[in-house]
Formats: structure tokens, C-alpha cells, sequence
């Protein structure tokens, strides 16, 4: 039948792979990010541990077992998250590195004017994963019982209660400063490197007050070292439901609830991104997903990627604002 074992070959190799496509599922071939064999990265740009680093190495496996192929998580900490955004920024735009990052992320231009990317502009947003409330903080010996007594003191003693924040630009600080102007009251900053030494030192005293995340603050709230004056958010919240909004407690309508979310390069394929969209959102319903971040005092929350884009610009004019009005500048 074949004249040389050459054409026998030839007609060998163009018949397994015929089988190989036709065995090949169409929607794999047509959906899964450019480069299917290499890893998904998603990069945190902050230190293991954090509610970002919690997102990444929950949604990371599951996206893993849907898209049939690796998903890593790496770390890339430095200059308030910036140094990970770039590297995402600077990625090849092919769906196969990706950004997990919080509300910082729009925080970072009106402080660091000499950045050399956009994340507004450079980035294309994936999908929001969920929400985080802070909470309004201090220790019992304070003497604070609610945040009208906080407020009421600092009115009094402008400049003499101070609070305390993980850095200059971080969440935990802003939203002190949103409340300060709301409230037009001034207290002083007392910046650390990391949340766990302002902690410290609010417990032991040192310092009067400080916006905390509930799923650092919860242990020390039912320990009874630390009193929950309200929370910065719309509503009261599953996991403390006797604590007060900053609006119910009529110290102004402040809402410093965090977004978290995944991004992508700009000019990432819109289909990819709509892939990864529909893939995570699927994740973010399974129970135990939610499970996971509700028991860290995040709420699960999907969006379509222009839903996300919203809210992060909308964010970005927000923080910018504050940071003009109450002349914040990054040391």
C-alpha cells in the first residue's frame, strides 16, 4: 500500500493527529487563555497572609481543576502593592498573569506622583471577588464607649488623641482621614510598617484608636481587649450585628467598606477575560468559597468586568479627592 516506509510514516503522523483534534474538547481549544500550557500567575502584590493572599490561594486551586491547568500564586511585595501591579502591568496581555488586589491599588497614584503606570487605565478589571468592612477601634481603658465619644473628645483635645494605621496610603489610613474630614476634627497619625505592631500598640495603650479589618479586630472584640466603636459601611455586619454604622451613629455617613477584586494586562482578549470572569464567578458560589471568606469578614461578591470597572473608578476619583483635601502625602 505504501511505497516507502517514509510515506508510511507520514501518513501515520497526519492520521494521529487528525485523531488528537477531533479528541480535543472545541470549547478548551477555543476558550483557554493564549499559552494554555504555561501557569496561570496570579500575582499578590502584599505579604502572605493577608485577606488578598486568602483570595488568591482560595480561587486559585478551583480555577486550576476548571481550566485544566496550573494556577500558581506569587507574592511580589513592595512599595504599597506597587511593585506586584507593575509586573502585572507589564505582563504580556495573553490571560496567563493576573492581578489580585484591593482598593489600595487606586489609592497608590495621588501618593506616589512619580508612578509610571496608571492602574485605572493600565489594567483590564476580571472580576470584583468580594467586599471587607473596617472597623472603628480602640481599647477599653480609652474610656470610649461609642464613636460620638471618640469624636466628641477629639473636638476638645484637637491634635491630642492620636490613631494608629499599618502606612501612610493604606486603607486603615485613609479611612481615618475621610472620617476627619467628615467630622472636621484633626487627630494624629501614628504610621507603623504592619498592622500586627499598631495592634500592639492600641491594646497596650499606646495609641487611641485605628480602623481594623473585622477579621483582625474579632478576636480581641470578644476577648474584651478591644471595643468596636462602629463600622464603616452601609450596614451592620452578620458577624457583629450590635455594632453601629458610623452613620447610625451619627458621627456622618462614611463608608470605607474595601473592594477586592482580579485584573488582568490591558489588551488581554475579551474573550479571555470573559472566560475568567464566568469561571470565577462560578467559584465565588460554591459554598465553601464562601465559607472561607465570611469566616475572614469578607462578603462574597462577583461582577461582570464592567460592573468591577465601575466601582474601581469610581473609587480612584473618591480616594483622589480625600488625599488632595487633606494634603496626604506618601513618606
Amino acid at each position: 500500500m505504501f511505497s516507502t516506509f517514509f510515506e508510511f510514516r507520514r501518513a501515520l503522523l497526519i492520521t494521529l493527529g487528525s485523531i488528537a483534534l477531533v479528541a480535543t474538547p472545541h470549547a478548551s481549544a477555543q476558550n483557554a487563555p493564549a499559552t494554555a500550557s504555561a501557569p496561570i500567575k496570579l500575582i499578590v502584590p502584599f505579604s502572605p497572609g493577608t485577606g488578598i493572599d486568602l483570595i488568591a490561594r482560595t480561587v486559585g486551586p478551583k480555577l486550576a481543576l476548571k481550566l485544566n491547568r496550573a494556577v500558581v500564586v506569587e507574592n511580589r511585595v513592595g512599595a504599597s502593592g506597587n511593585i506586584g501591579t507593575e509586573a502585572v502591568v507589564r505582563a504580556a496581555p495573553d490571560g496567563n498573569t493576573l492581578l489580585v488586589s484591593v482598593s489600595t491599588l487606586v489609592m497608590n497614584p495621588p501618593l506616589y506622583p512619580g508612578m509610571t503606570f496608571d492602574p485605572v487605565k493600565d489594567l483590564s478589571p476580571v472580576t470584583l471577588t468580594s467586599w471587607g468592612q473596617l472597623l472603628l477601634v480602640t481599647q477599653p481603658k480609652s474610656g470610649y464607649k461609642t464613636a460620638g465619644d471618640f469624636l466628641d473628645a477629639a473636638k476638645r483635645q484637637p491634635g491630642r488623641i492620636n490613631y494608629a494605621s499599618p502606612g501612610v496610603g493604606t486603607p486603615h489610613h485613609l479611612s481615618m482621614e475621610l472620617l476627619k474630614n467628615t467630622a472636621q476634627v484633626f487627630l494624629t497619625h501614628i504610621p507603623y510598617r504592619a498592622s500586627g505592631p499598631a495592634v500592639t500598640d492600641l491594646l497596650g495603650g499606646q495609641v487611641d484608636a485605628m480602623f481594623l479589618p473585622i477579621h483582625v479586630a474579632l478576636p480581641h472584640i470578644r476577648s474584651g481587649r478591644m471595643v468596636a466603636l462602629a463600622i464603616g459601611s452601609d450596614k451592620r455586619h452578620s458577624l457583629l450585628p450590635d455594632v453601629p454604622t458610623l452613620a447610625e451613629a451619627k458621627v456622618g455617613k462614611v463608608n470605607v467598606d474595601m473592594w477586592f477584586g482580579i485584573f488582568a494586562p490591558k489588551g488581554t482578549p475579551a474573550d479571555t477575560v470573559a472566560l475568567l470572569n464566568r469561571e470565577i464567578n462560578l467559584i465565588l458560589k460554591t459554598e465553601d468559597t464562601q465559607k472561607t471568606f465570611q469566616s475572614q469578614g469578607m462578603d462574597p461578591s462577583g461582577s461582570s468586568p464592567e460592573e468591577f470597572a465601575r466601582v474601581v473608578e469610581r473609587d480612584a476619583v473618591r480616594w483622589a479627592q480625600l488625599i488632595k483635601a487633606q494634603n496626604i502625602k506618601a513618606d
